[in-house]
């Protein structure tokens, strides 16, 4: 599997599973369609996802020798 298939992979597979946790918290979904009508809480949500994002992408790197 080329760099850019898993990339795309692992984007898909973050969506899909975003979408499935939105579904199965509804309590998450209000706070998205809240963060989107009122910007004190969008940067809350930008924050959960730039960590979210560092911890898949981010932080397994670091051991990591190439």
């Amino acid at each position: 599997m080329n760099p850019r298939l898993r990339a795309v992979v692992q984007l898909l597979v973050l969506l899909g599973v975003t979408g499935l946790l939105l579904l199965l918290f509804p309590r998450a979904f209000a706070f998205a369609e809240m963060a989107a009508r009122e910007l004190r809480y969008l940067w809350w949500l930008i924050l959960l996802v730039a960590l979210a994002v560092w911890l898949i992408w981010g932080a397994g790197r670091r051991g990591r020798k190439n």
